[in-house]
């Protein structure tokens, strides 16, 4: 059982790890080794630091904590491409597990506990991106209402080219 709360200053090292984890986990023979390896928790925590200082910041960010203390991450707000219109677009920015507890609800949790935020926010529909080849996201973000709306992006790593497939659910 895990409960869900926002995410505090304290919590910015444990989201670290399991960022950084969650990515060298999932993301093996999909993103180049050479850019997973090179991935720190420091480097990260340094980073999200700063982010989650930044003034008139409108992402939220929530931690699932376990016994062990935060076991998963969320981020998510205003979708980052939405073209304004009468129907809001919210997105989920990042969901990351540890790897070691992916399969027990945990992303489930966190992605029910951000879609009821952002429809309390005013949101009526949430998008996400994942790497088209990421199979397993893919099925987990499917099987929680998400489609694939025919919107895709490029993204490089270490000079590898990755598609990403925007997905879309109403609220």
């Amino acid at each position: 059982m895990v409960h869900v709360r926002e995410m505090h200053a304290a919590d910015v090292e444990a989201v670290s790890t399991i960022r950084v984890r969650g990515w060298q986990a999932a993301y093996v023979g999909i993103v180049p080794q050479t850019y997973l390896d090179a991935m720190t928790v420091e480097g990260d925590a340094s980073q999200r630091r700063l982010w989650i200082s930044q003034p008139g910041r409108q992402s939220r960010d929530l931690v699932a904590l376990g016994d062990r203390g935060p076991v998963g991450w969320i981020c998510f707000g205003p979708c980052r491409s939405e073209v304004p219109g009468p129907r809001r677009l919210g997105e989920v920015y990042a969901l990351y597990v540890s790897p070691d507890l992916i399969g027990q609800g945990i992303g489930r949790r966190l992605l029910e506990e951000a879609h009821g935020q952002m429809k309390s926010q005013g949101f009526a529909s949430s998008a996400l991106w994942v790497l088209s080849d990421n199979q397993r996201a893919r099925r987990f973000y499917e099987g929680s209402g998400y489609q694939a709306d025919g919107t895709s992006q490029e993204d490089a790593y270490d000079e590898i080219t990755l598609t990403e497939l925007r997905y879309q659910r109403v609220l």
